[in-house]
């Protein structure tokens, strides 16, 4: 197979596990099951898997929708997967399709005003978590050596400063490996990050009990031979588009880095470590140990990253270059502690202004329940109640637009089409059939296999 060269073609997908408030005179169970049911019933978005896919996944659990993604119930919450993407602008639509999906639902089954789902990643009430989960293509022949690893998952790590959601307080992690102190120091203010206090360990190829920055399992969902798929566990899920573009769109640029053997010769000692301390302080100047042991800074660091990519992709198209100017205008807001400009574009700046703002007019301690509600309320998904979405930058690329296309056609160019057709004919002419991401079974018409993820 011939390698891209820095061409920036990959595939992009998200994976958003939603919180969700209900009237206490509703079932949780009930309701979200009342809601995927919505959401097959009579093909209105999709079609129901009727076969069981996992041991915990049962026939009847979820399906494919005519977008090419995907919604199923996982440990007790509405999963919705945006189809294959093929750039961070239709990432970032196809992730907020979801959220019109569901309010769809809760208005049609007369919930409204009852049930809200909330685009989080923890219970402030138990301390559980639940997910953001990125997924990128990548060549199988992308020279993954030792100094490109670190130099990604120093990336990764860093990111924090411009893609963390926020958080009220903090929680201790409720399994720690061999090595760590019994529980994370006591925190009662403000940090940048919803799972920095979830993640354990910076490899790992499991996801629930051990959580990792990198997830190592080689799972491609496509042709293994020519693909590999990274699977990203410790994000936070982004309200702001601004701040979810910025996600998707820079860490694209680093794999494209890493593909060219292009990435910064950076490594850091710690990197689960240095993603707490990152997360817990919310105002520049922000300092991590490399591997030597000296102490850096986290802007100038992730400035060799963004001026690598301007080096390399400037002039590639609009996107990247749209990235990059955001990027490199954010980190010199940053490091000036700039909130005023960063307070719509960057979801924990938001949120600290805004919480910071109610806590000192009612005169509360950041640990007061009623900080944890409006901390919630800025993910509501609800128009009429979600706080980050009043505050939300809708200028420039990633800007929304209309999501009611994106609720029920595919993005342009990825195999997601080649799917959504696929189901379109089954659903008009009946029969049995069997999905998955890189094939499509159906009786009495064999199997089709979508082993190409760019093969629309």
């Amino acid at each position: 197979m011939k390698r891209r060269n820095g061409d920036g073609r990959r595939v992009i997908g998200i994976e958003t596990e939603y919180g969700c408030l209900v009237d206490p005179e509703l079932d949780l169970t009930e309701v979200l099951t009342e809601v995927r049911n919505w959401i097959f019933d009579g093909g209105h978005f999709g079609l129901v898997d009727l076969y069981e896919r996992e041991w915990d996944e049962p026939a009847g659990n979820g399906g494919f929708l005519f977008n090419g993604g995907r919604v199923y119930i996982d440990m007790g919450h509405i999963e919705y997967c945006t189809p294959e993407c093929l750039s961070a602008c239709d990432a970032v639509r196809y992730d907020r399709a979801g959220d019109g999906l569901l309010q769809l639902a809760v208005k049609s089954l007369g919930w409204e005003g009852r049930v809200f789902f909330i685009r989080n990643n923890i219970d402030h009430c138990t301390g559980a978590t639940f997910g953001c989960h990125e997924n990128y293509s990548m060549d199988r022949l992308a020279p993954f050596t030792e100094t490109n690893i670190l130099s990604l998952l120093a990336f990764l790590t860093l990111r924090l400063v411009y893609t963390g959601a926020g958080r009220v307080g903090a929680t201790a992690s409720p399994r720690i490996p061999i090595g760590f102190p019994d529980q994370l120091p006591s925190f009662e203010g403000f940090q940048l990050s919803q799972r920095a206090d979830y993640v354990q360990n910076d490899f790992y190829e499991w996801v629930q009990h051990n959580r990792a920055i990198v997830n190592t399992r080689d799972e491609p969902l496509a042709d293994p031979v020519s693909y590999r798929r990274l699977h990203l566990l410790h994000g936070d899920t982004s309200v702001f588009p601004a701040t979810n573009f910025l996600k998707l769109g820079t860490t694209r640029l680093a794999l494209d880095l890493l593909e060219l053997n292009a990435l910064p010769r950076t490594a850091l000692n710690d990197a689960v470590t240095a993603l707490r301390q990152i997360s817990r302080r919310s105002r520049p100047p922000w300092r991590v140990l490399d591997s030597r042991g000296r102490e850096r800074d986290v802007i100038e660091l992730l400035m060799r990253y963004q001026r690598a990519a301007a080096k390399y992709f400037a002039g590639r198209d609009e996107e990247t270059d749209c990235l990059l100017e955001l990027w490199q205008n954010t980190l010199e807001s940053l490091s000036r502690g700039d909130s005023a400009e960063l307070a719509g574009r960057i979801d924990w700046v938001g949120k600290r202004e805004l919480l910071d703002a109610f806590r000192r007019e009612h005169r509360l301690a950041w640990n007061d329940p009623w900080m944890q509600s409006q901390d919630l309320e800025f993910h509501n998904i609800d128009p009429e109640r979600g706080l980050g979405n009043a505050l939300a930058d809708s200028d420039g690329v990633w800007a929304l637009g209309s999501l009611e296309e994106a609720m029920t056609e595919p993005p342009a160019g990825s195999r997601a089409s080649a799917r959504s057709r696929i189901m379109r004919e089954i659903e008009s002419r009946g029969g049995r059939y069997h999905f998955d991401w890189d094939k499509v079974s159906r009786s009495g018409g064999g199997t089709v296999y979508l082993g190409d993820p760019f093969d629309s």
